[in-house]
């Protein structure tokens, strides 16, 4: 393993957001149902919906929440630290898929409600890369850097788990308070890192 910059990655900011199960789109949305594509993301496959949901918890509820599509074989609820104190939840930091003992939500649509047991997290701070990525870097899948970020409010993210897969593209995925706090934007490059 290397020490010091391993290279530099665009920045792509990701704000509250939904991935459901096909059981849960139908039950809010209607039997059949199928999502209508907003726009693509940067991630292959990968797109906003024009559909939205309003998310209900303990203390509050938000709504147009965006569902990104497309669907999965369990729904996933990402929200920021911010989010959750309005919310009244407190979710686990937790890379995507990894759900068991998170809080549940009940989610609203048009056609219907869903109360979910699980299903909500803070998603942890993470880079996509295809393999030839991860060569370039000198970095394997699961492994935790660093990024580091200038300017004038400057910050070094610890822990960023690395995801390797072919048909990902490069790009580090931080949500809106991680990405206020750096005063970052979209598109902007970062250092990776390792600070051993």
């Amino acid at each position: 393993m290397t020490k010091g910059i391993l290279g530099n990655v665009p920045v792509g900011i990701s704000n509250r957001h939904i991935h459901l199960s096909q059981q849960d789109l139908e039950t809010l949305f209607g039997e059949g149902y199928e999502l209508t594509v907003r726009n693509d993301l940067s991630q292959t496959g990968q797109y906003a919906a024009e559909e939205t949901v309003t998310i209900e918890g303990p203390k509050s509820s938000m709504s147009k929440v965006r569902i990104l599509g497309p669907t999965r074989k369990e729904t996933q609820i990402e929200i920021s630290r911010t989010d959750s104190f309005g919310l009244g939840l407190q979710p686990p930091v937790r890379d995507s898929g990894s759900l068991e003992g998170s809080p549940g939500i009940t989610l609203i649509g048009p056609k219907g409600k869903v109360n979910l047991d699980k299903g909500v997290i803070i998603a942890q701070r993470h880079i996509h890369m295809t393999e030839e990525d991860a060569k370039n870097f000198g970095v394997k899948d699961k492994e935790l850097v660093s990024v580091r970020v200038g300017g004038e409010r400057g910050v070094t993210f610890d822990n960023v788990l690395v995801r390797v897969r072919n048909d990902f593209v490069l790009e580090m995925h931080i949500d809106t308070d991680e990405a206020n706090a750096a005063m970052l934007g979209n598109g902007q490059l970062v250092e990776v890192f390792r600070n051993e």
